[in-house]
This record gives structure tokens, C-alpha cells and sequence, in this order.
């Protein structure tokens, strides 16, 4: 096992050489300051590292990325070319701020690990100036199978058969069960396991992750991320809403083509046994004027939410390429939720409890973030990057939807919300890292601990005081700024709370400068809830 790097080095000002592919030596500066760093206790490894790096002369993007990883690498407790331990899976330049961005992951004998991701950010002058996510060291002893013995179809199989067990007979998906083939840490043991992804709304909706051990085909873990959530026309609530419609041959149906590669809307038909395949019928009208209040209000809010993110952050719908965004209404009896499925949007009646789900615009917004989510950071839906998961998703819900910081508030039939930014204490959610949830329902607490996050982000939008932390507020629109560049830009699958603090303090530098009234306000609102 490589011999573990002593906090001291942490700081220390290192020197890189090494050899260019013509053999001439290349050699970066020494650092003026020493680096900011966050360490994984679990790995002892960065999960965060801010400072200049001087990247050596001669070098193109990608090979000052490797440059910088290369100098890290006894950070990182790794030995070896660390060409062979990382691929780069993303890069892209952000025009706005002259900055350059990539997302790694990192590798085994050819092999993504899961979970185990990095993004590294380069500033105008190609220095590195910070470094998100996680490395797992000596992998190399953790005696992992190097192949595969059953394959993606089999693995496949193991999951439809344990999938009927649990929910029923799957007679629709609304995406093809798929397999990926992954390093897979779990419960301090690595695995060589295959990812199985699979949606589907009948008999009852469900976004399932398994995790099927590649050599012998038993399931190691799983979960479902569909949690509780909240879960011209005449809307839910009697109001009439003007909307994107298409004309075909005097018949108009619920389908915008104006807005990336379109919006469209459809009826589940309240059958959760016996639906059609997803994402169900066409809803249409002769005259041009709908009066399903769910189709109507998903229709039209999801127009709202995808113009939030075009004309707020430049983002394309939620894969900032322009997906179809899809939505299905009258999902299962009555059902009280509303959720991405990871290819569309699903809503429920809500029954008792509920008004319909998509009358809610906090509630559409909410769960198209999760899809953004799904396609930067791809958060892990377990523990604190769960509970990050959720709460950029109320984020960005309270954005859109600008009258108040509560969620659900408007499909909620008994109560005020769901959930307040404002005062997490309402709804018996904690508002300070002290008091977060430490059990395993849940899924670690995610619903609960994203209080914790969301309370930051209404100190650092509206300011107050807290736990004796006074914040001056910078308004919603250098919030959402923030958030959403933390998002897209730092955050990796595996970070936790401080890693949140650290990316939005980032992302706050970037977009208003180091000595801003804006990085003053994300530090002293993390100081305010707990997270240092």
C-alpha cells in the first residue's frame, strides 16, 4: 500500500517537471501561497483544492490538466502515469468569465470508478485555479476482479426478475433497462459491478439504480431516486394560461416546437396497471383551447422553467443540448407525487393530500432541476450529496417560482407547504449542520438534511441573522448566478456540504471577484448554518 501523505505536505509549495513528447523538460513555478484544501476523511485524499497553479510553458489544455494531476499525484496517494488513472469525459469553455472547465473520472485497468469524479477549472491565462470531486487511492490493493464473467443482458435479467418481485410486472419502461460497467465502492469493499438504469410508470413509477456484481450476478445495491416530492387553457386552480400549441389539419395538440427540440405533453390515462407505453396519449383540441388544468399547467410551466434556464443561465433545456422536454399527467390513481424518471416528467392527481402536481410551478421546477442535476454534477442520490440533490432542486424551484421561498405551497390541501428556505424549522427540518439527520431512512436523509442548504441559500439571497451569524443579503439574482455555476461548473457526485460551501464560494469569486460582497455573503451564510 503506498505510504499515506502527512497533513504537512498538504501545504507545502511543490515543483513539477517532467518531459514533453519531444523530450525537452518542462518545469511549472513554485506557488507564491499555499493551497485552500478539503480532505476526504473516508480516503485522505482532496476532495477540494483552490490556488494559482502556474501550468509549465508549452503545454495544450488537456496536458495541463494531466501537468497539474501529475504534480498531485502524491496528494492523491497514487503511483503510476496518472494518464492511465483519469479520462476526461467533458470539457468546455465558459465565454462569459474566459475560464476553462473539464470533468475527469477516474479509471481502473480501463474502467470508470463510480462515484469517483473531479472537475478542474482553468482561468484565462490556462493557470488551474481549483479542483472538485474525489480520488480513491491504491485501488490497485483493493483486489478487484479486472473481468466481467456474466454480461450487460444478464445483468439485465437479474434486475427484471428482482424488480418484479418488488413492484409487479413492468409492462411498459419508459427507458430500456441499460448497463454500465463500473468500479463500485460499497460499504468499504470494491466491486466490479454492472450499473443498471430503468424507469418506468406502471404499476407504479420508478427511476431504479441497481448495482449487479459482474462475476457472480447477485444484486450488491439499489435504490429508486423517485422520492416523495411534491408533489391558451384553464389550469388546476381555474386560471387561464397561454402556451405553445401545433396545428395539424384543424386539430391542435399540446406540443411547442419553438423552445430546443420541443415541449410536448401528454394523458397517462390514470391506468397504472394497464398504461400504455409512456409517455402516453396525445392531449388535443379542435379549437385550440385545453381544459385538462394538469395538462395545462405542465405544459405551460414547463415552458416557464425551460426559459428560466435559457435566459437566466444560457442553458439549452436540461442537457444544455436542446432534449425534448416530456411530461406525462394523470400518472397511477390518485398518486401524490410528481417526478423525473430520467427521460421525462411524470404528475400525478394527488388524491387526498394533493391537488394535482403540476399545478404547482415550484413543483415542475423542482423536478426539471433534478434533471439538470443528472447531466453536470449528477449528485448521488444518498447521504449529503442526496440532500445537496434535493436542495438545489428547491433552489432552483424558489427561483423560478420568485413570490416566496416555500415549496409546494400551492398544491399542498392541507397545510401551508411542504417545505420553507425561509424557516426550515416550520416543517420540523433542521436549519444548522448540528441538527441534521443521521439515520438511514430516506436514503440518508435527503429530503430532510436539504433544509440545511436551502436555509444558505435564503441568508445569502434575502440576508438575516442566524445562530448569532449576521449575512447581508445579495438579492435572488446573484444567488441563482451562484448556485447555478456551482452546479454545472465544481460539484461532482460524491460532495458533501463543505465541498458545497467551497464551490459556491467559487463560483461567487468567478462571477464577482474574490473581495466581493458576494463571496462575503456565502462564507458568513455557511458559517451560519454550520458548514466550515
Amino acid at each position: 500500500m503506498k505510504k499515506r501523505v502527512s497533513l504537512s505536505l498538504l501545504v507545502a509549495s511543490v515543483a513539477f517537471s517532467g518531459m514533453l513528447s519531444n523530450g525537452s523538460i518542462i518545469q511549472a513555478k513554485a506557488r507564491d501561497k499555499e493551497p485552500q484544501m478539503l480532505m476526504s476523511e473516508q480516503y485522505e485524499t482532496p476532495t477540494f483544492i483552490g490556488e494559482k497553479w502556474e501550468a509549465p510553458e508549452g503545454l495544450n489544455k488537456k496536458e495541463i490538466v494531466f501537468a497539474y494531476l501529475e504534480e498531485k499525484k502524491d496528494l492523491f496517494q497514487l503511483d503510476g502515469e496518472v494518464k492511465d488513472k483519469f479520462k476526461i469525459i467533458e470539457q468546455e469553455s465558459d465565454k462569459k468569465t474566459d475560464t476553462y472547465h473539464f470533468r475527469l473520472v477516474e479509471m481502473y485497468e480501463g474502467i470508470p470508478v463510480y462515484g469517483s469524479d473531479q472537475t478542474i477549472s482553468l482561468d484565462e491565462d490556462e493557470n488551474v485555479t481549483t479542483f472538485f470531486g474525489q480520488v480513491i487511492p491504491d485501488l490497485e490493493d483493493k483486489k478487484i476482479p479486472k473481468k466481467a464473467k456474466i454480461k450487460e443482458k444478464e445483468a439485465i435479467e437479474v434486475v427484471e426478475k428482482d424488480l418484479k418481485k418488488r413492484v409487479g410486472k413492468i409492462k411498459e419502461y419508459a427507458m430500456e433497462p441499460e448497463a454500465k460497467l463500473y468500479v463500485y465502492p460499497h460499504k468499504n469493499k470494491f466491486y466490479l459491478a454492472y450499473e443498471v438504469k430503468t424507469s418506468f410508470v406502471s404499476p407504479e413509477p420508478g427511476y431504479w439504480h441497481y448495482f449487479v456484481d459482474a462475476t457472480n450476478g447477485k444484486v450488491i445495491d439499489k435504490f429508486n431516486i423517485i422520492k416523495e416530492a411534491t408533489g391558451s387553457g384553464t389550469g388546476v386552480f381555474g386560471d387561464t394560461k397561454t402556451f405553445e400549441t401545433t396545428s395539424s389539419g384543424g386539430t391542435y395538440i399540446l406540443k411547442g416546437t419553438s423552445r430546443g427540440n420541443g415541449i410536448q405533453t401528454y394523458d397517462a390515462k390514470n391506468q397504472p396497471y394497464y398504461s400504455t407505453s409512456l409517455p402516453g396519449s396525445t392531449i388535443s383540441s379542435t379549437n385550440n383551447y385545453f381544459t385538462d388544468g394538469s395538462a395545462v399547467d405542465a405544459h405551460k410551466y414547463a415552458e416557464v422553467v425551460y426559459d428560466y434556464f435559457k435566459n437566466t443561465h444560457g442553458r439549452n433545456s436540461y442537457d444544455n443540448n436542446g432534449a425534448k422536454i416530456v411530461s406525462s399527467v394523470h400518472v397511477g390513481s390518485n398518486w401524490a407525487n410528481a417526478a423525473w424518471i430520467g427521460t421525462q416528467m411524470v404528475y400525478g392527481d394527488g388524491g387526498s393530500s394533493f391537488y394535482p402536481l403540476a399545478g404547482g410551478l415550484d413543483v415542475v421546477a423542482h423536478e426539471l432541476a433534478h434533471a439538470v442535476t443528472e447531466r453536470t454534477a449528477n449528485l448521488t442520490y444518498r447521504n449529503e450529496s442526496g440532500a445537496l440533490n434535493e436542495s438545489l432542486s428547491d433552489i432552483f424551484g424558489a427561483m423560478v417560482d420568485r413570490d416566496d421561498w416555500l415549496m409546494g405551497e400551492d398544491v399542498v390541501r392541507s397545510g401551508d407547504a411542504l417545505r420553507s428556505l425561509e424557516d426550515p424549522t416550520d416543517f420540523g427540518d433542521p436549519d444548522h449542520y448540528s441538527k441534521r439527520y443521521t439515520g438511514t431512512s430516506d436514503n440518508g436523509g435527503v429530503h430532510t438534511n436539504s433544509s440545511i442548504n436551502n436555509k444558505a441559500a435564503y441568508l445569502i439571497a434575502q440576508g438575516g441573522t442566524h445562530y448569532g451569524v449576521k449575512v447581508n443579503g445579495i438579492g435572488r439574482a446573484a444567488t441563482e448566478k451562484i448556485y447555478y455555476r456551482a452546479l454545472t461548473r465544481y460539484l461532482t457526485s460524491s460532495s458533501n456540504f463543505a465541498a458545497m460551501r467551497q464551490a459556491a464560494i467559487q463560483a461567487a469569486t468567478d462571477l464577482y471577484g474574490a473581495s466581493s460582497a458576494e463571496v462575503t455573503a456565502v462564507k458568513n451564510a455557511y458559517t451560519a448554518i454550520g458548514v466550515n
